[in-house]
């Protein structure tokens, strides 16, 4: 259905006839609009000369001219080949609008309408909330690679809310964090679809352009995504969608809203096609691991119905696929590389530590990539070939190879993006490398399967060896060093007030302010490499938005502790797991800061080997506990899983087959439950443990409660007054809200005392009975004194309480100090 049998790309997509007519003796032939994308080499201009295109089509043409002006029936040709019988002849297919449905209500979708010279186009409706997505690929095939050339934009314009940014330069700019997870979004579930051997670049780009405050554009967006690449002509298995799934109370909800989301115990994303699960994740308040199998098969029956209109909606106006852009190794290559590596890789994926493994990983890759290029091994193999000696084919200027380590992939999965060292080989290097590193995780899968042992010798429910420690950085609030395995996060932990707090910027126009937040870094020296240092990369905004939300449910409330709580997690060292790692370390920092939590939790990531018969095993899948960045790479499943002993706060599973079923992560999350259970235990032997108490280094925070309307009072004319308070007492900071919460920052508990007594004083309301000593006496009158009970604040103390003597006047009391009981009258000022 998504595939076009006869491999052809068909190029009705032209809005306009020609404006150039041909004379001589040469013509344009119908079947010009099926050609197919040329593949070549080398990147040259996308314009095919006319006379290769008549000659590929039988027909020779000697000679042409052009014609500005456009000949009636002649134009009718070129317009045929230009697109073909079109809506109104204009070479388009006609616009096409249908509703499909998206949980408890339906969606519009609309394609052919806008961005129709775009591969693919699709607007999609949920309410007033509008998302845009197209889908372009090149002309021309870039690098072979084993990372497929996929680049996804999200983007949020504030216009689609009524509004414009709020910094200096009003147009969209740097990609905001939740772009950024979005982004992720669509583009894990995708990938795992692509078909191997295609290498057109490909870009998706996704817009919001209406949001209605109500309805949530990024399960919107992920459909529209899986949508548009499959009317398009990237070749890929099976259309994808994603939903959100909401639990109030004990009902699961389909794409809730955004009040619904409010009150929701789960945040679930799911996307996936019609039979599988290809990406999950979601944060919840410990939630049981039934409860969470529940809320996946409502989603995956909802993303069932929504792939099936989709499929309907393929028939109809899908264009066919480009599978005769794919271009896959030969596969007498396989045998080769296995013939000559197999056994030397059998012993090297044994060896335990990582760096060692992987250089003697690299220096046999360059042995094989020798051999089979440069020694003449084909030859002597007597495989068909080229009749020109390996001599005459190689180029002695070699060129090094391009090694990306960044991108939307988990350590320890390299992309390989070489240039070619030979202008002709009878195997290009990048076909061997290809070959190499499949013929690798090949190894490596069986060894598990067939031994039951991995590279480091674990079984595969074992955890690696543990770690941990408090208290290194003796200035900061908080810290601690936790290791698994080859894996180590060194979590630090600042406390401070509400100025401390991230400030996001977001569609609703709401002002929100983050009072927690975790910021994961990954330096390159933490896999022993050399490597570029700037802005965060997606992956590592994603894995610290995972951890934060693992935490996130074991704070302690505002009120309970009233701090802005920053965590940094950085990889010091990586192999595998390190955004569990941070969530692990993040808890015993915390502790350490003296935040009282709720509980402690870990995380831990699983993998899976899929399909163990072609390993000699039963078939049944095999779950492996903690996994290495080996075998993230080299296996079929990262599912990362973070919670106590009892319940789940975060979990994120990414696939690289075409999904997995119910039963599997039915048993991953039961395997994955008992490993938490192991790691959890060996965090209570931190040596040292951890000081759970405020550092004294740490800002002393206390909260007033005063009547709203005394709030003024404490801020003064242009906000005068408080900052006298801040000068006077030395405080580092006061906040005032409407509601009359008062907290005061400070850094010692003298100045912290001092700027209590004042603003206690200006806020003060007397009552009957109070006592007030050390009263300065302002003034005296003939019934009484008018003496000072606060600062700014006088009331009467009447003449018959001056003494237990009769006074006939005030003045006969001559002092300006006094010490009474003041009963206060309606006088009081």
């Amino acid at each position: 259905m998504l595939a076009n049998p006869s491999g052809v790309r068909s190029t009705a997509c032209y809005a306009q006839p020609s404006h150039f007519a041909f004379s001589g003796r040469c013509k344009l032939l119908s079947s010009f609009p099926n050609r197919p994308r040329f593949l070549s080499p080398k990147k040259t201009s996308k314009f095919c000369s006319l006379s290769l295109l008549l000659s590929r089509n039988g027909v020779r043409c000697n000679s042409f001219a052009v014609k500005a002006l456009v000949e009636p029936e002649v134009s009718e040709s070129v317009a045929a080949a230009a697109g073909g019988a079109g809506a109104g002849g204009s070479g388009l297919l006609p616009p096409v609008s249908v509703k499909i449905p998206f949980g408890d209500r339906e969606i519009l979708i609309e394609t052919g309408h806008i961005g129709r010279q775009a591969s693919g186009s699709v607007v999609a409706t949920d309410g007033e909330t509008i998302v845009y997505t197209s889908v372009c690929l090149s002309d021309v095939p870039s690098e072979p690679s084993d990372f497929f050339p996929l680049s996804v934009t999200y983007q949020e314009r504030f216009s689609a809310a009524g509004r414009t940014s709020g910094g200096f330069f009003k147009r969209e700019g740097k990609t905001k964090d939740n772009e950024v997870l979005i982004c992720r979004m669509i583009d894990r579930p995708l990938r795992p679809t692509m078909l191997k051997g295609f290498y057109h670049e490909t870009q998706l780009l996704s817009w919001v352009l209406s949001y209605d405050g109500l309805h949530c554009p990024d399960a919107l967006a992920v459909t529209a995504a899986g949508i548009a690449v499959a009317l398009s002509e990237v070749p890929h298995s099976e259309a994808i969608a994603g939903v959100r799934i909401g639990l109030l109370g004990d009902k699961f909800v389909v794409n809730p809203t955004t009040k619904e989301m409010e009150g929701s115990t789960l945040d679930l994303f799911l996307a996936g096609t019609d039979n599988a699960i290809l990406m999950i994740e979601g944060y919840c308040d410990f939630l049981p691991e039934e409860k969470l199998l529940e809320a996946v098969q409502v989603g995956q029956g909802a993303v069932r119905q929504i792939c099936s209109a989709v499929k309907a909606l393929v028939t109809k106006c899908g264009k066919p696929k480009m599978l005769d852009a794919i271009r896959l190794p030969p596969p007498e290559l396989y045998r080769l590389v296995e013939k000559i590596a197999g056994d030397e890789l059998h012993n090297v994926l044994q060896i335990k530590s990582k760096i060692p493994r992987r250089k003697a990983i690299s220096l046999l890759e360059e042995k094989v990539i020798n051999r089979l290029t440069d020694k003449g091994y084909i030859s002597i193999e007597g495989l068909s070939g080229s009749g020109e000696t390996i001599q005459d084919l190689i180029d002695e200027e070699d060129e090094d190879e391009e090694i990306v380590v960044d991108g939307e992939v988990d350590e320890g999965d390299v992309h390989i993006k070489p240039v070619s060292r030979k202008s002709t080989p009878l195997f290009t290097e990048v076909d061997v490398k290809l070959v190499f590193k499949e013929v690798s995780s090949k190894i490596l899968r069986r060894r598990i399967v067939e031994g039951g042992k991995r590279s480091d010798g674990r079984s595969p429910e074992d955890i690696r060896p543990i770690t941990s420690s408090c208290g290194l950085l003796p200035r900061a609030h908080g810290s601690a060093l936790f290791t698994r395995g080859e894996t180590q996060s060194l979590a630090v932990v600042t406390l401070g007030d509400k100025q401390m707090a991230q400030k996001l910027d977001n569609l609703a126009n709401v002002e929100e302010f983050k009072r927690f937040y975790l910021q994961y870094s990954f330096p390159p020296s933490s896999v022993g490499e050399v490597g570029r240092m700037g802005a965060p990369s997606r992956r590592e905004i994603g894995h610290g938005t995972l951890a934060e939300r693992a935490l996130e449910r074991i704070l302690p409330t505002e009120d309970a502790f009233p701090y802005t709580i920053r965590v940094e997690s950085t990889i010091t060292e990586s192999n595998g797991s390190s955004s569990m790692a941070s969530v692990c370390g993040g808890c015993l920092a915390l502790q350490d800061a003296g935040v009282p939590l709720k509980c402690s939790i870990a995380g831990i990531a699983m993998g899976l080997v899929l399909d163990t018969h072609e390993f000699g095993g039963d078939g049944t899948p095999l779950i492996l506990s903690d996994i290495t960045g080996a075998e993230d790479a080299s296996g079929d499943m990262d599912f990362k899983v973070a919670g106590n002993e009892d319940g789940i706060t975060a979990f994120q599973m990414d696939i690289k087959v075409e999904g997995i079923t119910l039963p599997v992560m039915r048993e991953a999350l039961l395997q994955a439950r008992d490993g938490r259970r192991r790691i959890l235990a060996e965090m209570m032997k931190c040596s040292p443990p951890p000081a759970k108490s405020l550092s004294k280094y740490a800002p002393l925070i206390h909260i007033m409660k005063v009547a709203p309307e005394k709030v003024n009072m404490i801020i003064g004319s242009g906000g005068k007054k408080v900052k006298s308070i801040i000068e006077e007492t030395g405080v580092e900071a006061i906040d005032t809200q409407d509601d009359g919460i008062v907290k005061i920052t400070a850094k010692d508990l003298s100045s912290l005392e001092k700027s209590k007594s004042i603003i206690s004083s200006l806020t003060m309301v007397p009552t009957v009975g109070d006592i007030y000593r050390n009263c300065e006496i302002k003034s005296i009158v003939p019934y009484g004194v008018f003496v000072e009970i606060a600062p700014g604040r006088e009331g009467l103390c009447h003449i018959s309480e001056l003494t237990s003597d009769w006074l006939a006047k005030a003045e006969d009391v001559s002092i300006f100090f006094c010490f009474f009981y003041a009963q206060l009258l309606d006088a009081l000022l």
